[in-house]
């Protein structure tokens, strides 16, 4: 069986052509010859001979292609040598057919035909070579060695695009465009084969009195409104990397965007749901990284929630902070609330309510995690992949989230709730710029989120949920993009700060003992950058572990790609626009996708939101060995290109502490 294909120690990647390529080609070629000469035997006029030889031989050549890369040939070696030894068989009694009685030889169509089925792929290769050739050297103009991070070349018309308003509908509008849900009549924009619903709100806007309270749910509505302008951003923290800069900004940020097939099926389809990164400061739904526009086949929906000071703040020590009790996991209400909206209406878009799959980057991974041990979240959805995140994020203690309002009070001269109520957004958007460093994350406070999320795993609190957990090898230079050169040494050293009052986190002296130098030095900056990174790469591992005791399937990626540009990195904005089949988005930030692997990726993605098993069989992508996607301890590993499924604990940890192994020593005392 399949299994047996996955026992050599090799690398799946995409091969040009195979055995099963020169194998059909010669039934196309038997056909292409045959048609052509019982046609000029018969006297047929030289126009019908052509059609005739192309007829037979394309009929030929897609019978056998569905046969030779069939799953029941492709999954068990005696089938493919049994199909092999036919067509030779069938090749030998052409040939003697032809030679006795139509006096031509078929051995010259087969070589004609083999010159054909290499030369293409060739040609294609060589073509596909110089396509990316010429995109790299447009991304290498653009970005020089990537020490300036993520720059982004959009014009002032693109930037005016974006930031267009949704309006109302009054009078006719196009009703093959139009989806009627609980809170209003939405009409989308066809582009392609895709239709595009943008800037659906899901709850009220949070701002007046619902500002800083729990997202409210819209009233049913019978109203038509525009569906093809993103919704605003949320308020956020403009790092020179994060292109949503560009984007307009406001309180009333939770909506949704919606891409459908425009082909209309009987059969509902798989509903994919995207959180956005940004550290849970930044980020949104309107990024390009957040598009999928190639797979008909299944519903994606991404959205905004609430950010920085208006989405994770504990106002419980400031007068009249006791009015505001949800303040501390705004941002993770508003994610809840979006589930809810999508669980209700999603089937007015052609999608399955109960096949809903989340998948997030970074600070959306972290949600993920959190959202998936909470009772209020439960049943929202089944399938979670969640790249480069974990509940370690929320680990931080309510101290940091009190002391941001602390911080808040005093940038804005306020010292009561109701004084900061009444300041503008303009005022608090400008706090929240200046206090990024000091943001915090979701609170685990033992009513939404467990206290201790890892223990909740183990409990089982998520075992209805299957996981696909991604790991990257070089995460540190992607924030380094993102947040640029000036605020990475302040972001890695409030990040050291976290990791060292982690009970199992190392001390000052261990991490100078580990950096060499000062950690504050150029050189003690990158190992303390590196030590960062493969904390959290442990803190990941150690998620998949306890998911996996409480019953949850666990399946691991490892994300080790080279970036294209070095300093640029490589890690969320890559693996993402990968597995979406995003090329747009991969060219934005800096690298050209690997086309083949991405195709792998995309192909275990829809399996993992149908629930079939995450195994390919030779050639079920035409060119790609087989792999079998093991369950946790096993990991896909992508690196160079290519595919290997092993383990990778000795990956993760080098000269660090090893925090699993002290977690798993507390555990046990406990």
């Amino acid at each position: 069986n399949i299994s047996d294909w996955n026992q050599k120690e090799g690398r799946s990647v995409k091969k040009l052509f195979t055995v099963d390529d020169i194998m059909v080609s010669i039934v196309a070629a038997l056909g292409y010859g045959f048609g052509e000469t019982i046609a000029r035997l018969s006297g047929w006029p030289e126009i019908l001979c052509i059609a005739a030889s192309l007829a037979l031989g394309i009929a030929l050549e897609g019978l056998t292609s569905r046969i030779i890369f069939s799953k029941a040939v492709q999954e068990k070696r005696e089938n493919r040598v049994f199909a092999y030894t036919a067509i030779i068989l069938v090749f030998l009694a052409a040939q003697y057919i032809s030679v006795r009685w139509m006096g031509v030889s078929m051995a010259e169509y087969v070589q004609e035909e083999f010159l054909y089925v290499v030369g293409l792929p060739i040609i294609g290769f060589f073509v596909n070579l110089l396509i990316r050739s010429f995109r790299t050297w447009q991304i290498r103009k653009l970005y020089g060695d990537g020490s300036n991070g993520y720059v982004f070349d959009v014009t002032n018309e693109e930037i005016e695009e974006a930031n267009r308003q949704n309006r109302p509908i009054v009078g006719k509008y196009d009703t093959s465009r139009a989806v009627k849900t609980r809170t209003g009549i939405f009409v989308g924009e066809k582009y392609k084969e895709i239709i595009y619903y943008l800037g659906i709100p899901y709850a009220k806007p949070p701002v007046g009195d619902l500002r800083w309270k729990a997202p409210e749910p819209l009233p049913a509505s019978e109203a038509v409104f525009e569906a093809v302008n993103f919704g605003a951003s949320a308020i956020q923290a403009e790092h020179p990397g994060v292109i949503l800069k560009h984007h307009r900004q406001s309180e009333d940020c939770l909506s949704l965007n919606i891409c459908v097939g425009s082909k209309k099926t009987e059969e509902k389809k798989p509903v994919l749901v995207a959180f956005h990164h940004g550290d849970f400061s930044y980020g949104g739904s309107a990024d390009p990284l957040m598009i999928v526009n190639n797979h008909p086949e299944i519903v994606f929906v991404s959205f905004n929630y609430r950010l920085g000071i208006f989405g994770f703040i504990d106002f419980s020590e400031v007068p009249g902070g006791e009015d505001y009790p949800d303040a501390p996991n705004l941002g993770l209400l508003d994610q809840i609330a979006a589930l809810r909206w999508i669980k209700e209406n999603i089937e007015a878009f052609g999608g399955d309510p109960d096949r809903i799959t989340v998948i997030g980057f970074e600070s959306g991974a972290a949600s993920i995690c959190l959202l998936a041990a909470s009772e209020r979240a439960r049943g929202l959805f089944r399938k979670a992949l969640v790249l480069f995140g974990s509940p370690e994020m929320a680990y931080d203690t309510p101290k940091a989230s009190r002391a941001l309002a602390k911080s808040l009070l005093a940038e804005t001269q306020t010292t009561t709730m109701e004084e900061l109520s009444a300041l503008s957004t303009e005022t608090l958007k400008a706090a929240n710029g200046k206090l990024w460093k000091s943001l915090s994350a979701p609170t685990c406070d033992g009513s939404l989120i467990p206290v201790d999320v890892y223990r909740a795993y183990q409990e089982g609190a998520a075992s209805g949920i299957d996981f696909i957990i991604g790991i990257s090898g070089d995460e540190r230079h992607v924030i380094r993009s993102f947040v640029g050169g000036r605020n990475y040494e302040d972001y890695i050293s409030a990040a050291a700060a976290d990791m060292q009052s982690d009970p199992e986190g190392p001390s000052l002296d261990e991490l100078r003992e580990y950096t060499g130098t000062q950690p504050d030095s150029p050189a003690g900056l990158e190992k303390t950058a590196e030590l960062v990174e493969q904390w959290t790469a442990q803190g990941i591992y150690y998620s998949a572990e306890k998911l996996s005791e409480g019953g949850s399937d666990v399946h691991l990626m490892y994300w080790n790609e080279k970036p294209l540009i070095e300093k640029l990195g490589s890690g969320t904005t890559d693996a993402a626009s990968a597995l979406l089949g995003n090329r747009d988005a991969s060219l934005i930030y800096g690298n050209v996708m690997n086309a083949d692997l991405s195709e792998i990726l995309q192909t275990f993605l829809i399996k993992f939101m149908n629930g079939n098993d995450l195994e390919l069989y030779p050639n079920e992508i035409r060119g790609v060995d087989a792999i079998y996607w093991k369950a946790f301890p096993k990991a896909l590993i992508i690196s160079d290109g290519k595919c290997l499924c092993d383990t990778i604990e000795d990956r993760l940890v080098q000269d660090p502490p090893d925090r699993t192994a002290a977690r798993q020593e507390d555990s046990e005392k406990s």
